[in-house]
């Protein structure tokens, strides 16, 4: 059985319908990069997963269990680690409070943290509003990493950044899928970082899932037709 599975699932913001379809799968262990144009669905499927937003249809299962009925807390706590879309950290508190404020038992603890963040660790009692963007971003993968997920979902974790930190942040990815074995799913725009790091990919297209596949099949013929501008 697979980690993750969502099966035709719809959704709608109040009267507007976002999702009409999305099929997704993601096994332990495994990167997927969950890809598309602007505005096709990728954060709304994000936010269905980690139960933020209600789906109409279909289903959605993680690790076994229907997350259907449960609220988003419920979802975090069964092993979802979420690194929102604008990084969204805790700006009046420090680094070491940003990081221990949704701290669960398990590998990842604050050293282990600043092993894969040095910066994190310079840092600790730096309020997070004090800090550079892409410290935050590091600082809200951190944060996630420490309720110590089963998957984590990455939303956008380089949108935005100095190509340098663009670069820090996909060197930390690397290591996640190196050395952590957890599963990850990677929203991105950024193609020749995603096709070094992902095993799959499942391309959105208003609202549906139009393409799956391992990543080495992700040729130029259908990266034209659907993440070209």
């Amino acid at each position: 059985m697979s980690l993750l599975e969502l099966k035709g699932i719809t959704a709608s913001y109040g009267p507007s319908q976002a999702l009409f379809g999305v099929d997704l799968s993601l096994e332990a262990g495994e990167v997927c990069a969950l890809m598309g144009r602007n505005g096709m669905g990728k954060s709304t499927t994000i936010k269905v997963i980690c139960r933020m937003l209600k789906h109409s249809g279909g289903t959605v299962h993680f690790d076994g269990r229907d997350l259907g009925p449960l609220p988003s807390h419920k979802a975090a706590q069964a092993g979802l680690g979420l690194v929102p879309e604008g990084r969204r950290c805790f700006g009046p508190l420090s680094v070491y409070e940003n990081l221990i404020a949704a701290m669960r038992p398990g590998p990842w603890d604050f050293e282990r943290v600043c092993g894969l963040f040095p910066r994190l660790g310079e840092r600790s009692d730096q309020v997070a509003s004090s800090l550079s963007g892409g410290e935050q971003q590091m600082l809200a993968i951190g944060r996630a990493l420490m309720t110590n997920p089963k998957l984590l979902l990455l939303d956008e974790a380089t949108e935005g950044l100095a190509p340098v930190v663009r670069q820090e942040i996909w060197a930390a990815v690397a290591t996640l899928k190196r050395d952590s074995g957890l599963a990850l799913l990677v929203v991105d725009k950024s193609l020749a970082e995603l096709r070094q790091i992902a095993d799959r990919a499942v391309i959105l297209e208003r609202g549906r899932s139009v393409w799956s596949g391992a990543m080495t099949a992700l040729d130029s013929t259908v990266a034209d037709q659907y993440l070209g501008v």
